[in-house]
């Protein structure tokens, strides 16, 4: 369920202090990498600017929903 898909928008769900991006910060999957073991993510301010763009890793990042998930979903344990 947490697989990410192109132009969702994820979060990150680690610290990465060398690109001054921090856990929750939230991005756009542009492109999928590596046949779907990476994905280049986007992060963009406020008026659309974007201010980085890297590669990362499934693990890295997690998919935001906007709608309730359907009642038979399950639930996935994600460790950072």
């Amino acid at each position: 369920m947490n697989t990410p898909k192109l132009l969702d928008v994820v979060a990150l769900t680690a610290d990465l202090p060398q690109y001054n991006l921090w856990r929750g910060q939230v991005g756009t999957v542009v492109e999928i990498l590596a046949n779907g073991t990476a994905f280049e993510v986007e992060f963009s301010d406020r008026n659309g600017r974007t201010y980085e763009s890297l590669g990362l890793r499934p693990e890295q990042i997690m998919v935001l929903r906007f709608e309730p998930a359907p009642p038979d979903t399950k639930a996935e344990m994600v460790t950072a």
